[in-house]
């Protein structure tokens, strides 16, 4: 036996020796190599061994691995795997994942070694042999695929995809998620294709889907896959486990973000338990919002260490957790909840739980909710008794419904409130009216005393805690004694009206129920004449305080003194409603202003508010505000009207316009604008104002409200004007959509001088046609017979064989001058001396009165027409008298015939004879009212002139007479110097003279 030892001993030294002599050459080369692949996840797997000497010495070896593809052995991968050799002598294992799917192409693998120990050399091996994997490239089938096969990638990855056509096939694209195409290369065999699609994203519906088309000899061929594209799992989250019963343990938790995997490829959830080693739970996510449960039954085990896992194709997370089961309880909500014994203010509810807590003590909590919306919320540990618990909530108001509900948890360690149990709604019992009335009044005087209509609403510690509710009011007089008067009035009502005389009063207001009356509300209404403050109420003379508005409402202020306890403001929400809405509203002592909002104030309505004083349930009128909330433009114009107009001026008025509440704002005045044709401004005293359409009118403004009465001045005679009368408001006015045409009247003073000549004439005239024979009497007496008379005396006068011309056929007027005389030499002598004159005769047609041998006058006339004998010499000029009636005679020889005329001779009538003397008829008209008619009986006295002779100008027929009128001094003739220049010479010659009466 010691041999053997010693032998094996000895071998062993050998051997040992002989490896380290051999060291720089001694080599370990892979054995038994041998490469497969797992097609599901896209890896090969290599198998390998080296010598059971490398084994044996449990050596430290490197191993080169290369991966090629393609039949040129192109190398895609290489990787050193270091390793320790095992003296079990186990077969070497490596693996690798391929991005290209492995049926795509054949896979090839080598491997060579090195020994890492510093007892051998450091020398590579030589390579093994190529082991290949064949790929379907290589496959004569004619079937086309396309690879990866419902593949599931992380977003954002890189995927490649193959097509393989088959033999005798050729690859036309690759479609991808129906929008990308993508073509083979041109330098490469078209029957396959490999492309990669780089960072790719997921899609709202499960699966991105990939096609190949594939042209063959037969026909064309499509090859589809799917790739899914999503996100590893995410953390639960808000994980929850309670128990309900103490039975049953259920945990809940939320999957976390979407990851965009459903179905085989969704996350999968499992719950374990570290101490006992089970697994609880297998869950799978239906929806990433939707909580996930997991319930199991309890048996001894309390406590409880857990682990959730969640695990998608992308990878898995996980969370760790501990509990007790005492600590997460969570009651099954309460059951038949109840009440009794239930009083005016307080209530017990009663209620169950399943199943009975005996081992827990219970924390409840009860809500009340009031009519009014508000919640109050009790918590209470509830009493056992008969094994319903139960508690009493107090501070309860009479006659009120209230809704009750309640929850539980646990006392101890509470952990959650239960759900709330179903909803309890009940009414105390009734109790009398608790607070009191606020109550106001309005006085009306009427014939005999007063009417009082009464307003009461509950103040806000007012109660009725009960049904039935009515109004008691009563009143009597405080002075004299007298039976109180009492009504009921229904609850649907919240005023009445009643009678009173003019003593004070004292009236009560008080709610009832069927259980008792409140406390009432004591008013005092004083005597008509004490103060008379329900006199001014109503009355309209009284002045309006006018305040300011807001679109939220009216501020209202008073003066506030020590002499009033309180103040109160009414008005009406609706002043235009019969049913107005009577509203009003109290104050402290101290307060003197107020801001009045209401949901029913109205832009463009006025507000009338009314402001009191009170003083121990005595109240005193202090004043009227009104106001609106916001002032509106006036709804209706004035109605203009012209009342006067002149050639200068219009005066409109708008009398019936009116300026009361009925108006949308305070009519602060109004605006008179004048449009004239030229359609501009430049009348004095008012202002420009244009128009949208660039026109531009006048405007005058009115200030004053009550005014309605005004007039445009400085207008031009017979000119068109437009007026337009507008209203103004705090709002504004309203655009001008009417005119009021006016024409001025023409200027009358251009006629004032005429119509002052004219009325006086008039005047005069009718006072003359009243009283003619007055005035006949008085300024032309009927003239008498020239035969009597004793100046002149022509009896049997005689003219050409016709009879002589009575007076009373006719009255001569005036004697024409037809025929012109040349220049005549005058000799006119005076007072013994002669004077010449030149003078010319313009177309002067004289009558010439020649004495014949017996002493009478003859007519005679350069014209052979019949003369006019002319028996009445007798006129004179009141104002031409003068110291000598009679002038010196004179006589004008002439050869055919030598005839010698009489004449009266004046000093200046040579004048009258020259053309530059000659006047126009018209001022000898103005003349004829200083003219005085003397008697033809008469005898001329001593100083008349021979100008008072009278001297015609008007044609007359020789044959008769014309009105006898009486001329001026001086004869008129109407002639013009182109008019001497034509006269026909013929009548130059001719001898001209005026006749004078002859001496007696």
């Amino acid at each position: 036996m010691d041999n053997f030892v010693l032998w094996t001993i000895f071998l062993y030294t050998a051997l040992c020796f002989s490896i380290y002599q051999g060291q720089e050459i001694q080599e370990f080369p892979p054995t038994f190599l041998k490469v497969s692949k797992n097609l599901p996840l896209q890896r090969l797997l290599v198998e390998w061994d080296v010598s059971d000497s490398a084994h044996k010495f449990e050596l430290e070896m490197v191993f080169d691995i290369q991966v090629s593809r393609t039949e040129e052995m192109n190398v895609v991968w290489t990787e050193y795997y270091n390793t320790t050799l095992s003296k079990l002598k186990k077969t070497l294992h490596w693996s690798w994942d391929s991005e290209l799917p492995l049926e795509c192409m054949s896979h090839s693998v080598r491997i060579r070694s090195m020994v890492n120990d510093e007892r051998f050399s450091k020398l590579w091996s030589h390579w093994s042999q190529w082991e290949t994997v064949l790929g379907l490239d290589t496959s004569d089938d004619n079937t086309p695929y396309i690879f990866p096969e419902d593949k599931v990638v992380e977003e954002g990855s890189n995927v490649t995809f193959c097509c393989i056509g088959g033999k005798d096939s050729r690859i036309e694209y690759l479609l991808f998620n129906y929008t990308d195409y993508y073509y083979p290369d041109s330098n490469t065999s078209q029957q396959n294709m490999v492309i990669t699609m780089k960072k790719v994203l997921h899609a709202e519906v499960p699966g991105i889907p990939v096609f190949c088309k594939i042209t063959g000899k037969e026909n064309k061929k499509y090859s589809a896959t799917l790739l899914f594209v999503g996100k590893p799992p995410y953390e639960p989250e808000d994980i929850s486990c309670d128990t309900r019963d103490i039975e049953t343990l259920t945990c809940t938790w939320n999957p976390g973000k979407n990851t965009y995997l459903y179905g085989a490829h969704s996350t999968k959830y499992h719950l374990f338990e570290r101490f006992s080693q089970k697994t609880f739970c297998y869950q799978e996510t239906a929806h990433y919002l939707e909580p996930i449960h997991c319930s199991w039954a309890i048996d001894q085990q309390m406590i409880y260490n857990l682990t959730l896992t969640a695990q998608n194709p992308l990878g898995k997370r996980s969370a760790n957790f501990v509990l007790d089961v005492a600590h997460r309880v969570h009651p099954y909500p309460p059951s038949d909840l109840s009440v009794e014994h239930m009083k005016a203010t307080e209530v017990s509810l009663y209620w169950r739980m399943q199943p009975k807590y005996k081992a827990i003590k219970l924390l409840c909590q009860i809500e009340n909710r009031h009519p009014s919306g508000q919640v109050e919320l009790h918590n209470s540990s509830p009493v056992q008794s008969n094994s319903y618990p139960h508690l009493t909530l107090g501070g309860l108001q009479p006659f009120t419904y209230y809704t009750f509900r309640m929850r539980c948890g646990a006392a101890s360690h509470f952990w959650k409130w239960s759900e709330w149990s179903k909803t309890l709604r009940v009414r105390t019992n009734e109790a009398a009216p608790s607070g009191k009335l606020d109550v106001w009044r309005e006085v009306t005087p009427v014939l005999g005393g007063r009417n009082v209509t009464l307003f009461w609403k509950p103040l806000p510690d007012f109660r009725a805690n009960g049904g039935d509710i009515s109004f008691e009011i009563t009143w009597e007089k405080l002075k004299k004694a007298s039976e109180p008067e009492h009504i009921s009035i229904s609850a649907l009502q919240n005023s009445t009206t009643i009678s009173i005389d003019n003593h004070s009063y004292k009236i009560s207001v008080a709610a009832r129920n069927n259980i008792n009356s409140s406390l009432p509300s004591v008013m005092i209404i004083s005597r008509a004449t004490d103060n008379g403050a329900e006199e001014k109420v109503d009355r309209t003379d009284l002045e309006e305080e006018r305040v300011n508005g807001t679109v939220d409402g009216i501020y209202i202020s008073w003066k506030a003194t020590n002499a009033f306890d309180g103040y109160i403001v009414d008005w009406c929400n609706f002043p235009r409603s019969q049913h107005c809405d009577f509203q009003w509203k109290r104050f402290d002592f101290n307060t003197s202003s107020c801001f009045i909002k209401s949901a029913a104030f109205m832009p463009g309505v006025r507000y009338n508010f009314r402001v009191y004083g009170s003083l121990a349930n005595e109240d005193f009128f202090l004043g009227k505000k009104v106001g609106y909330t916001k002032e509106l433009a006036p709804r209706l114009n004035p109605q203009g009207e012209i009342a006067e107009m002149t050639s200068h001026t219009v005066t409109v008025t708008w009398d019936s316009y009116p300026v009361n509440e009925s108006q949308p704002g305070f009519i602060r005045g109004y605006h008179v604008y004048v449009k004239t044709m030229e359609e501009e401004c430049s009348l004095k005293g008012s202002a420009k104002h244009a128009l949208s359409d660039g026109s531009v009118l006048c405007k005058y403004t009115i200030e004053n409200p009550e005014e309605k009465r005004y007039v445009v001045k400085h207008l031009m005679p017979e000119t068109t004007y437009a007026l337009a009368v507008k209203a103004y408001t705090g709002g504004g006015e309203t655009p001008i959509d009417a005119y009021i045409n006016v024409d001025t009247l023409h200027d009358s003073k251009i006629y004032l001088p005429v119509l002052l000549v004219i009325i006086p004439f008039v005047v005069i005239t009718a006072v003359c046609f009243w009283k003619i024979k007055w005035v006949k009497d008085c300024c032309y007496p009927e003239i008498p017979n020239p035969n009597k008379s004793q100046v002149l005396s022509f009896n049997g006068l005689k003219l050409n064989s016709e009879a002589v011309l009575k007076l009373s056929d006719c009255i001569p007027d005036t004697v024409v001058l037809e025929n012109t005389s040349e220049a005549n030499t005058l000799q006119l002598r005076s007072h013994g001396t002669i004077l010449e004159s030149e003078s010319k005769v313009i177309n002067p047609s004289w009558v010439y009165f020649i004495q014949n041998e017996v002493g009478n006058l003859m007519c005679t006339q350069s014209a052979p027409e019949a003369c006019t004998s002319f028996e009445n010499l007798a006129y004179s000029s009141q104002t031409a008298l003068g110291s000598s009636l009679y002038q010196n005679l004179w006589m004008s020889e002439k050869s055919e015939p030598q005839l010698s005329i009489l004449l009266y001779q004046p000093q200046h009538y040579i004048e009258i004879l020259s053309k530059d003397t000659v006047t126009s008829l018209r001022e000898i008209t103005e003349r004829e009212g200083s003219l005085r008619y003397i008697s033809q009986m008469e005898v001329p006295r001593s100083e008349a002139k021979l100008s008072d002779l009278p001297h015609f100008t008007e044609p007359i027929e020789h044959s008769s007479y014309k009105i006898q009128t009486v001329l001026g001094s001086e004869l008129v003739t109407s002639t013009s110097d182109e008019g001497i220049q034509s006269q026909d010479s013929s009548t130059s010659s001719n001898s001209t003279a005026l006749l004078l009466p002859g001496r007696h």
